[in-house]
Parts: structure tokens; C-alpha cells; sequence
């Protein structure tokens, strides 16, 4: 299956699909599976499908990556969109995040159809991970139960060193604006939005929450952006600053904001709380079958889909390296691939 999963990610590599332009490596997909003999449908530049003998009274195990990508890094020194094979190593953009555990689930997905489960099993290749667009997997699961299919868990294909990731923190990003009294500086006239920015900012760095998750520790709030002031001689009447919390399972989104904004003078506006944390527990059949096989269970830094899959368990491993993703001259180890496909079937076969 290596060479197979390895020839199907260099076809993916050498057609473009930055978020929301992926209707090429979805009609790849489609076609490729059908290929396979398999019934591959499509929502929107979303790829899927059901492995014969459908039970709704089963249990139900979802395989999801994405084949969207980032845009090519500016350091590239070879063509992103050229897959090529050095010393063991296929290079291209998307080949490490995620191209290489969308062909490996693709590949056992193909496997199991012909080897039944007591489970049922679907297949959701997607699209707009990158972004977490409005059409991906946020689109996609409302489809699959409009279809009459729910999963009730799921893995995430993400690179992982095809170690389990058994939690992610959530993200709300606050746009906020401090507000005060224009004056001429030259007068110390006026109140200066800029201090009071300030004032908010060094709070947020000292703030400490009540509740401290066991799995994912504690909240972090960081602010990333400032802009104030017009010229030199102007006291400044807004501030605007903009805030990155990593929320976890301690609190709700919506309650985490509550908290800041207590906290705080100037107006903080989130651009959404839909992005949650994501924990499954330790005893978790997907966990027990990682480390029925010796695989470490760990918290991820990174965001997937995981955070919009949140009335199920979700479980994130693949193979690559979290820290080529989004970088130049993206590869995956030709050996990563051929070590994912086998141990996603270990896993799935674990599994009771």
C-alpha cells in the first residue's frame, strides 16, 4: 500500500488546493476511490464515504484529514507543486500537512471495506482545515447526518509522529478597543487610549483563572497586536489591540471571555467562540488501543478539525512532523507513510 498511498499523494501535491480553492484534489480523491470500487461521494470540495454494511445501531468510527493547504512559504528553494523523491523523502507542499494521513487513511479506509469491523466505518477527506472555513468540516458533518450517518468517534489525521494526541486547546481571538480623550500632548490634555491599553494588556498578563485543566493545564492570554494614534502631538482617544486565548475544558468559550471582560476596561469582542478545546478521556477505547501498542499519549500545541467535531470523541495522530508544517521545502519520510498505514489498521483493529 506504500507506493500505491505514495503515488496518490504526489498526484494531490501536483494540483493546487490553498483553502477554498480545492475542487481539484477533490475530484483526485473522488476519483481515485472510485477507482477503488468505492462509492465516493462529494459535499461541496468535501470527499466521503460509508464502508459496506452501514448499521445505525452500530458504533461508529470516523477517518477525517484535509487536503487543503496553506499557501507556499517564501522560502521555498524547489517548485512546492512538483512532488520529488530524494533519499526517502517526497517533497511538496501539503506532503507532511496533512497529504500524507489523508492517503494513509484513504488506503486503510480501502482496506477495511473489504475486511468487516464490528463497527461501521466512514471516510471524510476535507476541505478549509487550514482556515477552519464555513465549508469543511463545519459543512460536513451536518451533511453526514442529514445522510442518516453520526459517527460517535473519530481520528484526526494530523502529523504526529503517529503519536495520539488526546486533547488540543480551544482558540477565541478578541479584537479589543480601549477608549479615551484626545488633547494636544504639548497640554497633557485629553486621556490617553494608549495607557489604558496598557493598563488592560499587563493585567491580561497577570490574570490567573480559578479552574486549571488536568489534561491541557491552564488558559493562556496572550496579546499579539497594538494600534493607536494618528500623529505625534495628538494624545490618542482608541487603542485597539488584539488577543489570542488558548481556551481549555476548565471553562466554556463563552464563560473564558466573561472572565477577561471582567477583568478589563476596554471593550474586548470576540470573532468567535465555535473553537473548543478538545479532550478524550484517558480510558477512551481509541486511547486504550494507542497504548495497547506503546504509542505516548500527549496535548497538542496545534488546532485541527477536532475542534469542530465536539459531541464525540476525537483522537489526533498521523504521520509526519508537527514542525514541517507551513514551512519551506515541506517533505514527508517515504517510511512515515509506510508506519502510518500499519499502525492506523493496529489501531482500528484494537479497537472492541
Amino acid at each position: 500500500m506504500t507506493q500505491s498511498a505514495l503515488n496518490l499523494l504526489s498526484d494531490l501535491i501536483a494540483i493546487p488546493s490553498p483553502s477554498r480553492s480545492e475542487s481539484g484534489t477533490a475530484d483526485c480523491l473522488q476519483a481515485w476511490l472510485a477507482g477503488k470500487g468505492i462509492d465516493a461521494r462529494r459535499h461541496l470540495n468535501n470527499v466521503w464515504a460509508v464502508a459496506p454494511g452501514y448499521n445505525p445501531a452500530r458504533k461508529t468510527l470516523l477517518l477525517n484529514s484535509h487536503h487543503d493547504t496553506v499557501k507556499p512559504a517564501a522560502g521555498y528553494t524547489r517548485d512546492p507543486f512538483t512532488p520529488t523523491v530524494e533519499n526517502g523523502r517526497l517533497y511538496g507542499l501539503g506532503s507532511n500537512d496533512a497529504g500524507a494521513s489523508a492517503v494513509s487513511l484513504a488506503h486503510v479506509f480501502c482496506h477495511f471495506c473489504s475486511t468487516p469491523l464490528p463497527f461501521n466505518l466512514i471516510l471524510a477527506l476535507t476541505a478549509e482545515e487550514e482556515v477552519t472555513g464555513e465549508n469543511g468540516m463545519r459543512a460536513m458533518l451536518p451533511h453526514l447526518e442529514s445522510q442518516g450517518f453520526k459517527p460517535t468517534m473519530a481520528i484526526v489525521g494530523e502529523p504526529t509522529s503517529m503519536q495520539p494526541a488526546v486533547g488540543e486547546r480551544g482558540l477565541v481571538v478578541l479584537d479589543c478597543i480601549a477608549r479615551g480623550v484626545s488633547g494636544h500632548a504639548a497640554r497633557g490634555e485629553g486621556v490617553n487610549a494608549l495607557y489604558a491599553a496598557i493598563d488592560d494588556i499587563n493585567t491580561l498578563r497577570a490574570l490567573n483563572f480559578d479552574r486549571c485543566s488536568q489534561l491541557l493545564g491552564p488558559i493562556s492570554v496572550t496579546t499579539t497586536v497594538i494600534s493607536a494614534g494618528s500623529q505625534h502631538n495628538v494624545v490618542p482617544d482608541e487603542c485597539r489591540f488584539t488577543v489570542d486565548v488558548r481556551t481549555t475544558d476548565a471553562y466554556t468559550n463563552e464563560q473564558t471571555v466573561d472572565i477577561i471582560r471582567n477583568a478589563i476596561s476596554s471593550e474586548a469582542t470576540p470573532r468567535s467562540t465555535r473553537l473548543r478545546a478538545s479532550a478524550i478521556a484517558a480510558d477512551h477505547e481509541l486511547v486504550t488501543a494507542c497504548t495497547a501498542l506503546g504509542l505516548k499519549p500527549f496535548v497538542s500545541p496545534t488546532m485541527s478539525d477536532m475542534a469542530v467535531m465536539n459531541s464525540f470523541p476525537t483522537l489526533k495522530i498521523g504521520p509526519g512532523e508537527s514542525s514541517r508544517s507551513h514551512s519551506a521545502d515541506e517533505y514527508i519520510e517515504i517510511d512515515e507513510i509506510h508506519r502510518g498505514i500499519n499502525t492506523y489498521i493496529d489501531i482500528i483493529n484494537n479497537l472492541k
